[in-house]
């Protein structure tokens, strides 16, 4: 930094599973393992691991490093920028587990690792709520006794922040328009939409946590309140167990048994009903979404796929763009077939309404951030 060059990068997935993959890449060298990594804790060691090594690695030391970014999911009312973290920082986090326990947990438990591995640099928490900070009092307030919002903070907060920020300025300078009138489409195993105006957030499909709006992993989305209530008053669950059914066995999983959209969708090519009916499903909702922000910024000059699913998911976006010509929405079924590395255009030459494929990087947008705090 700042001339955010790419030393080496890596990612490791699949945590929880005993076949989890383990990708590096530095400027010389390229490593893809299977291991077994079942929790953030050993993932994050393994990580370090390959940094500091003899052969592959690209530090010597642990002192060379000077700031540690840390994307953190939710920030609450807390937290509106990037921040230094210390021990009220921290407490903080831990305070808001409960609204986001798929991630804050994780991300807590990334900071402490990073502590401990790399002492003499600065952890730095980047909140995915920050952006969305702009979005108006008309779409984050709930229609609820104003003392929630007044004396609780009872609200929209937004969610992957780092991810739609990256991806709406990339296309903004991309398209060279002064006013935009764009919608970000982030599918990985969390799902968000975010309506996006002149380059500000003003309407975002997660809410207070990170569970409402789209089908994902094994979040199940919107759904109506009541259901709770029926299933605690009268099929007896308690309320720890519908928070679980909702957040860890609902969405894709639910559906279909499987997590990972790759294994969906190979299935729904064998002719499996419910995976098939699942990918119908997770495009409808997109697409309500769509329709609803389009109409919020009255007018529409670009969708954007991003993230795991939203960049490499042929099937995805062909059935999210179907039938949406209204909207100006027309894919190329040629162009969309791809597994983008870099913004492409994939709608027809006559389409009103340009679709965009444009890879995230959270990690520069991160480093970008963490930088200029200590800069």
């Amino acid at each position: 930094m700042p001339q955010e060059e790419v030393i080496c990068s890596g990612l490791v997935e699949r945590i929880g599973l005993n076949d989890a993959e383990v990708h590096y890449k530095s400027t010389s060298n390229t490593i893809d393992e299977v291991l077994d990594i079942p929790n953030h804790k050993i993932g994050l060691e393994k990580v370090v691991t390959l940094l500091l090594d003899e052969k592959v690695g690209v530090i010597k030391s642990t002192s060379e490093i000077e700031a540690v970014g840390h994307r953190v999911v939710h920030g609450g009312s807390t937290f509106s920028k990037t921040t230094i973290v210390n021990k009220e920082v921290k407490n903080k986090i831990k305070e808001l587990f409960s609204l986001a326990p798929q991630h804050n947990p994780a991300n807590y438990e990334g900071i402490v690792v990073a502590e401990a591995m790399f002492p003499n640099a600065k952890q730095i928490a980047v909140f995915d709520t920050a952006f969305h900070q702009t979005i108006p009092v008309e779409a984050y307030k709930y229609a609820i006794p104003n003392k929630f919002l007044t004396e609780e903070n009872i609200r929209l907060y937004g969610f992957h922040g780092t991810s739609h920020k990256y991806v709406s300025e990339k296309a903004i300078d991309y398209l060279g328009l002064d006013k935009s009138k764009i919608i970000t489409i982030h599918l990985g195993n969390g799902c968000s939409m975010t309506a996006i105006k002149n380059g500000k957030s003003i309407d975002h499909t997660l809410g207070f946590g990170p569970v409402t709006g789209l089908i994902m992993g094994s979040r199940s989305g919107d759904i109506d309140h009541a259901i709770i209530f029926h299933l605690v008053n009268n099929l007896g669950y308690s309320l720890d167990e519908v928070n679980t059914m909702l957040q860890k066995e609902s969405g894709m999983f639910g559906l279909t048994g499987f997590s990972d959209l790759r294994d969906i969708e190979a299935e729904a090519e064998k002719g499996n009903k419910e995976c098939q009916l699942a990918l119908e499903m997770n495009a409808y909702r997109i697409k309500k979404y769509i329709g609803s922000y389009a109409t919020i910024m009255n007018g529409l000059d670009a969708i954007i796929f991003t993230a795991g699913i939203g960049e490499n998911s042929i099937t995805i976006r062909r059935l999210v763009c179907t039938n949406m010509d209204y909207l100006g929405i027309e894919l190329d079924e040629a162009k969309n077939d791809i597994r983008a590395k870099k913004i492409t255009e994939i709608q027809k030459e006559s389409a009103k309404t340009k679709i965009l494929i444009i890879p995230t990087n959270e990690e520069v947008e991160i480093a970008k951030q963490s930088f200029e705090l200590i800069n």
